[in-house]
């Protein structure tokens, strides 16, 4: 197949974030509609560029790079683990994205993930980051989506702390009351941290792309 400009744009995309799903990709890949991108994915998928696969029960099929896509691209050749336990929270990052994107005025090329900020650490020890970063308007921003109530209250401030220092905003999204109080209670401490509901950020992206 005659790869395109998106195509290296949309393969970039799924290593840059280790999956994607077809409803995130026909957003951030700029595709006139759903039945487009499914017809250039199944063709990426045909040729081994993607990889596509079915990891829990009710969940659409999530897209990955194949070592064939890996070699066009030139990074790393082992492939990414797809954790099961974080493949909703993942998912929920992508979502996140979306809504970052028109509520910050910043495109795609701006947000660095998880795993790009990791891979900017280099050989030493393996420090927290957040789950995306990017910087809108002279200020930087850490987003963190946390659905674990269960985090120890020791581990959640460490994080909360790190992002202080770092970054001129945190934003916490989450879809956990005892969590969101959790994090509210920071704010006296930590004045840069903002909290959003997760169904706020759902509904919005559901209203502005189903």
């Amino acid at each position: 197949m005659n790869l395109t400009d998106r195509d290296e744009f949309l393969l970039r995309l799924v290593h840059r974030f280790k999956f994607c799903l077809g409803r995130h990709i026909r957003v951030l890949a700029g595709f006139s509609g759903q039945r487009a991108t499914d017809r250039r994915l199944r063709a990426l998928v045909d040729a081994g560029y993607l990889g596509r696969k079915k990891y829990l029960y009710g969940v659409p099929y999530l897209y990955t790079l194949t070592h064939k896509g890996r070699i066009l691209l030139g990074v790393n050749k082992r492939e990414d683990k797809i954790r099961l336990e974080r493949v909703t929270h993942d998912i929920y990052v992508l979502d996140v994205v979306i809504y970052c994107i028109e509520k910050y005025n910043v495109s795609i090329n701006d947000i660095e993930s998880e795993k790009e900020l990791h891979i900017k650490d280099g050989f030493g020890g393996r420090k927290h980051q957040p789950d995306f970063a990017f910087a809108s308007q002279e200020r930087t921003y850490a987003i963190e989506i946390e659905l674990n109530a269960n985090k120890i209250n020791e581990r959640l401030e460490k994080n909360i702390r790190d992002n202080y220092m770092n970054y001129d905003k945190q934003i916490w999204i989450t879809n956990n009351n005892k969590t969101f109080a959790i994090i509210k209670g920071f704010t006296s401490e930590y004045s840069n941290i903002e909290i959003i509901k997760l169904e706020e950020v759902l509904s919005h992206v559901r209203e502005r792309y189903s």
